[in-house]
């Protein structure tokens, strides 16, 4: 079967609006205030490290520790409100769904926790539209190794030589690029630092294309 397997974070949703504020509640809990803005999107979605270590280094005088003792705070906060300002990008369900009417397969390969990923598609109302999820901690890796990515791909009833990846990030074609598929990138991602370095075998500026793409590239 033809599979598809997307990113999560930047790819079918813009989840930096909550990943922003999770980072920003630890700041203030240091007595540090809103340390990050809208502007820093793009690193929000490169994950909670990243969030931690710019924000760290904006204030100065914080040892290398810092980031490891405020990550487990930032998943907390995060896990209280990761649904208040997510949004999916539009018509990323609607193209899903279009994949699965013509055949093929769909998940979720992230570096999102899963625990996290899971919860934040049950609150969204979307987990029944992906037959599989696969986050940071279902393996003892993570992308941009190839392993996740397999199991999605095997999870969801697919084969990896007849399957692609949808990703926004340098570490989604990476990870496309070790499993020897196809990889599509999306433009809308606030992630822009990230696509001036990356070559994909497909742009997408439109989900509505997707289908299209999808065809083209697993034929």
């Amino acid at each position: 079967m033809r599979t598809v397997v997307f990113d999560l974070d930047g790819t079918l949703a813009d989840t930096s609006g909550d990943l922003l504020a999770a980072a920003n509640a630890c700041f203030r809990d240091l007595g540090l205030g809103d340390v990050l803005g809208p502007e820093d999107a793009g690193t929000a979605l490169r994950g909670g490290k990243a969030m931690l270590k710019l924000g760290f280094a904006r204030v100065g005088g914080f040892g290398e520790g810092a980031v490891e003792d405020a990550y487990p705070k930032l998943l907390l906060h995060y896990g209280a409100a990761l649904d208040t300002h997510t949004r999916f990008y539009p018509g990323a369900l609607e193209a899903v769904e279009t994949l699965k009417i013509q055949g093929f397969a769909v998940a979720i390969c992230t570096n999102k926790p899963e625990g996290l990923a899971e919860a934040l598609l049950q609150r969204l109302g979307a987990r029944a539209a992906f037959g599989a999820l696969v986050g940071a901690d279902t393996l003892t890796v993570r992308k941009p190794d190839p392993a996740p990515y397999f199991e999605a791909v095997t999870r969801v009833g697919g084969q990896a030589s007849r399957s692609l990846l949808v990703g926004d990030s340098m570490t989604d074609e990476r990870t496309a690029r070790a499993a020897g598929v196809p990889s599509v990138s999306v433009t809308f991602s606030p992630d822009a630092a990230s696509r001036s370095e990356m070559s994909p075998d497909a742009w997408l500026s439109d989900y509505s294309a997707l289908p299209e793409i999808a065809a083209r590239l697993l034929p």
